[in-house]
Parts: C-alpha cells; sequence; structure tokens
C-alpha cells in the first residue's frame, strides 16, 4: 500500500512535469490543460486501490488511513499547488512575469496563514470524511477499525496549524 501512495506522489509530480512544459516550452496548450486535468485520476487510484485492497479481505493499517490523508491533502492543496508550478513555469518557460513569493511580515503573513489553515482544515475534513465512507463501505469494523486513529490524528494537524496562524495573527513579524 505504501509503494502504492509513493506511486502515487511520484505520478502527481510525473503528470505536473509533463504538463506544464507541454503547456509552455512546447506551447501546446491544450495538451497541457488536458494533462494538468488527469491529476484527479491519481488520486482516483489511490482511493479505489484502498478500497478494494480492504474489500479484498485485507485488515485496516495506517498505510490505507495514510492513502485518505494523501488523498485529502491533494485534493485541498492540489489547485494551490498547481496554480504555484504554473506560476513559475511561466515565468522561466515562457517570459511571464516573476511569481510573487509568500508575505514573510504583518497582516499580509497573518492572512497567508489563516488560508493555509483553511486548506489544511478542507484536507482534513475530506480525509475524516473518506476514511468515515471506506470503513462504511467495507462494512466490517473489526478490520476497519485501525482507521479510527485517523479522527484524532487530522485534528492534531489542524490544532497545530491553527496555532500557527494565531501565533503570526497575535505575534506578527516586523521587518527589519
Amino acid at each position: 500500500m505504501v509503494s502504492l501512495i509513493v506511486a502515487g506522489g511520484i505520478g502527481f509530480w510525473v503528470v505536473l512535469a509533463a504538463g506544464l512544459p507541454a503547456r509552455y516550452a512546447l506551447r501546446l496548450r491544450r495538451t497541457g490543460a488536458v494533462l494538468l486535468t488527469l491529476l484527479p485520476l491519481v488520486d482516483l487510484v489511490i482511493l479505489g486501490a484502498t478500497v478494494a485492497d480492504l474489500r479484498g479481505g485485507a485488515t485496516a493499517d495506517r498505510t490505507h488511513g495514510l492513502a485518505a490523508a494523501y488523498v485529502g491533502f491533494s485534493l485541498a492543496y492540489g489547485r494551490r499547488l498547481v496554480r504555484w508550478a504554473d506560476g513559475h513555469a511561466a515565468h522561466r518557460l515562457a517570459g511571464g512575469p516573476k511569481p510573487a513569493g509568500t508575505p514573510r511580515y504583518g497582516a499580509p503573513r497573518a492572512r497567508y496563514e489563516w488560508g493555509v489553515c483553511a486548506l489544511t482544515l478542507l484536507a482534513a475534513v475530506v480525509t475524516v470524511a473518506l476514511v468515515a465512507a471506506v470503513r462504511w463501505l467495507v462494512g466490517d469494523d473489526a478490520r476497519t477499525a485501525a482507521l479510527g486513529s485517523w479522527y484524532p490524528r487530522m485534528g492534531l494537524v489542524v490544532g497545530v496549524n491553527l496555532l500557527i496562524a494565531a501565533g503570526y495573527t497575535v505575534f506578527p513579524q516586523r521587518e527589519k
């Protein structure tokens, strides 16, 4: 299962690495767009393999939950990541403007961190929903009990991100 998740992560970057040069260096805008729209397919393969593995009789372990977390974070952060990579590819391959960096100080940085926190919350909600859906689809609480450990894990991830965002709000960094 871990191999599949790693392969999915690599597949994500391979599809992204193929789509952006096709779009900018080769000037094949449609081909690049089609390749970039295939990115969610990687998530579906990982999720489908997880469900198939569990429905085939496997007992859930942390890797099955990791697959749900990978999909959750990929769905939440994927668009932002593609937009970031697209901006850098446009700059380097097509002479576009240099993308804006992450704000470093004050209220702009706090707003940025709250945006990251919102994406993390979305990722956690998707992960928890996927874990619950997989448990329901498999229908065997004894074999899927280990997936329940992902609920507090996602709560911890969101909690840490909330602390970071609150820290940048309450104690904003000042320009030197």
